[in-house]
């Protein structure tokens, strides 16, 4: 069975030519959104949750779930002496956090894909989860480029 991929949903579609006629038939604009993408800088949050490897596996999981998100993997490493990075793969695309607790400063990187997700949400949670006293977070809207939601991508079958 041929396996077909919708360039706007992360998850496979199955079928014949159904999947194909559907996405032919939406109609393309450089306006239409694709997902939201937030870059988030956390500041004066608390260093020992920022040096601790499994408090943030834990608290990436939750913020993922809460989002609305599809957790597919999360790798994290603890530095010496300090600092611990983690990588969220999301279904919906990703959730990265770097932190410096000698600084206690988080910065982090919420992207997720469709309209299902609240990656705002996903940056309530870590902000409020490292006791961040104060934040930055900027958010913006990733748009479908010209023409793309009419294509099918091709996966490889399983």
């Amino acid at each position: 069975m041929e396996q077909i991929l919708s360039c706007l949903h992360p998850n496979p579609g199955w079928g014949s030519n159904k999947v194909a006629e559907m996405a032919s038939s939406i109609k393309s604009s450089s306006t239409d959104k694709h997902g939201k993408h937030c870059i988030l800088e956390l500041y004066e949050c608390d260093e020992f949750k920022l040096n601790d490897e499994a408090f943030l596996r834990t608290t990436i999981t939750i913020a993922a779930k809460l989002a609305g998100a599809t957790l597919l993997h999360l790798i994290t490493h603890r530095f010496e002496p300090q600092g611990v990075t983690g990588m969220a793969l999301l279904a919906e695309s990703h959730i990265s956090v770097h932190t410096w607790p000698e600084n206690g400063y988080a910065a982090v990187d919420v992207f997720t894909c469709g309209d299902h997700t609240m990656p705002d949400k996903a940056c309530e949670i870590l902000r409020s989860e490292l006791n961040a006293k104060r934040f930055s977070l900027k958010s913006f809207q990733r748009e479908i480029p010209e023409g793309l939601t009419a294509k099918l991508r091709k996966t490889h079958p399983i």
